[in-house]
């Protein structure tokens, strides 16, 4: 015997299953906006989960919660993704082989009146204290995008510099609120405007250039000296963190390295060594992963002279 091809609606009525789903507008923009809010609280638990995985000690527990909070929310956002695209009148077979399920088990673990009651008593996380909100007493570090450490030092350059956002618009030839969604890190920076705001803000441009080219992903070129662009590079992060003092580096990097190392890395003579690197760019809020090619590129021009980049 063939399986009834109709399901039980509210009432236990059977009816025919809808080849095409109906659309529903406003459950669209409800999922869109759960769907950003979910992405930003991934954000949230992934920078707690950076934290404690370049932290001097990072307990299993604690990973391992930051990792199943991730998994939960995921799965959360799959669920919106999967009612939002029903509501749009989208057949669940665009969405079966990508979620490796079938389109009657998308169906059933994620109807849309499930997924609204979810939705309407999720607690969003609390955000991790930032380097702008961070007390005294508090020397844990927040770890950072490149583009958010670009974005961190140019806000700085333009707040010591007394300059308005405005006339940065006027000789960038964009719109005031352009520069303000740079300068908070929500769109990326060309070259070009980066280098505008630092001829604005009296800075030398190539202060920024590293920090530039992390946020874009570029490697940089040949011609740049690795050990110079190393040690601009750093110079830039702790820029862009607010120039801590030397002692509140020690303090956050719980005395692992000394003020001799942390010297040597900003300033020279030449090249420390990788566990020096990792620990002060942890320090300055950012991803020693990013670091780790500029070192090697550093470390070798000093063993074997240049090097490529690599």
């Amino acid at each position: 015997m063939l399986p009834d091809p109709r399901v039980p609606d509210a009432d236990g009525t059977l009816r025919p299953v809808r080849s095409v789903p109906s659309a529903d507008a406003a459950r669209v923009r409800r999922c869109t906006e759960a769907l950003r809010d979910i992405a930003e609280d991934c954000t949230v638990h992934s920078e707690a989960l950076l934290l404690g995985a370049y932290g001097p000690a990072p307990a299993n527990p604690d990973l391992l919660q930051r990792l199943v909070d991730l998994r939960d929310l995921v799965d959360e956002a799959i669920g919106v993704v999967v009612v939002r695209h029903r509501s749009q009148g989208a057949p669940l077979a665009d969405l079966a082989p990508i979620a490796k399920r079938t389109e009657d088990r998308l169906r059933k673990k994620y109807d849309p009146i499930s997924v609204d009651n979810a939705l309407t008593t999720r607690i969003r996380p609390e955000p991790v204290i930032s380097a702008s909100t961070a007390t005294d007493d508090d020397d844990t570090p927040v770890l950072r995008q490149p583009g958010q450490r670009l974005a961190s030092a140019l806000t700085l350059m333009r707040n010591g510099s007394g300059r308005r956002q405005r006339e940065l618009a006027v000789e960038m030839n964009v719109h005031e609120s352009y520069v303000s969604r740079m300068l908070s890190g929500q769109r990326d920076l060309s070259w070009k405007h980066v280098r505008t705001i630092c001829e604005v803000c009296d800075t030398d441009p190539e202060l920024m250039k590293p920090l530039w080219q992390a946020a874009a992903n570029a490697a940089p070129s040949d011609a740049e000296d690795p050990v110079e662009y190393l040690r601009t590079y750093l110079q830039g992060l702790h820029y862009a963190t607010g120039s801590p003092p030397t002692d509140r580096i020690l303090t956050t990097t719980q005395y692992t390295l000394s003020a001799d190392d942390i010297y040597r890395a900003l300033h020279g003579p030449g090249v420390p060594d990788w566990k020096v690197i990792e620990q002060l760019t942890y320090a300055l809020q950012s991803l020693p992963a990013i670091a780790r090619p500029l070192w090697r590129r550093a470390k070798k021009a000093t063993e074997n002279g240049p090097a490529t980049t690599d």
